[in-house]
């Protein structure tokens, strides 16, 4: 079972939900964000929109709630995490990623279909794509510009950590940075909407690979 988590101000937990039910015919279901007992799940999304009206930081009151120590313990056992936009800004504000996401370069909302690089296909989300593949999915953020220091930037670099880029970056990210994932690569945070590129009649099926990788991740792992 894959767990979708939804706060207050989340807006894209139903597309998920969709995504894994209906058009994989696998099985999601909604976790509230007052619990924190997430033992049950063999996978979780973090799914994109505005958590508590992106009040202080984008993610920043998210990240503080106890749920989080659940989250922190699937990722410590293994199991995949994906953070998507929003998601993506919660994984780093609670230091399950490197790095943070601030304000695009040019201060405004940017919503548009963008191309990305696979950077690597060994991740528990991409091992249906191959490295090199130039694929096409949304975004939709307003503070979607990856940053890190220096010295981050080397260790995820020399560890395979960007799996994926930005080839006409649209909103000033380090080093065209599109997603990201934890060490051990089964924590993936990715600003643009898989989601809403699985479907055909969405205009594209990109993003679909994703969550066919997570889920045979989840069965390799049972």
């Amino acid at each position: 079972m894959i767990g979708v988590l939804q706060f207050p101000g989340s807006n894209c937990d139903q597309d998920i939900i969709h995504v894994i039910n209906d058009v994989l015919g696998e099985n999601a279901k909604l976790v509230f964000f007052k619990g924190s007992n997430l033992s049950d799940l063999d996978g979780l999304v973090i799914p994109g929109g505005f958590s508590y009206g992106d009040h202080l930081r984008a993610g920043a009151i998210a990240a503080k709630m106890p749920v989080m120590e659940g989250v922190k313990k699937m990722a410590e056992d293994g199991k995949p995490i994906l953070g998507i936009c929003n998601g993506f800004q919660i994984l780093c504000e609670s230091g399950l990623l490197p790095g943070a996401l601030t304000n695009n370069h040019y201060l405004k909302f940017r919503c548009q279909w963008t191309e990305l690089s696979v950077e690597n296909d060994s991740s528990a989300f991409t091992s249906l794509y191959s490295k090199g593949d130039v694929i096409r999915m949304p975004i939709a953020h307003g503070e979607g510009r990856y940053y890190c220091d220096d010295k981050t930037l080397e260790e995820i670099k020399e560890n395979g950590q960007i799996v994926f880029r930005y080839l006409n970056n649209p909103n000033g990210a380090r080093h065209d940075v599109a997603g990201l994932t934890n060490k051990q690569g089964n924590v993936l945070g990715l600003m643009p909407h898989p989601e809403r590129a699985s479907e055909k009649v969405l205009g594209g099926t990109d993003g679909k690979k994703m969550f066919e990788s997570m889920i045979r991740f989840i069965q390799s792992r049972t």
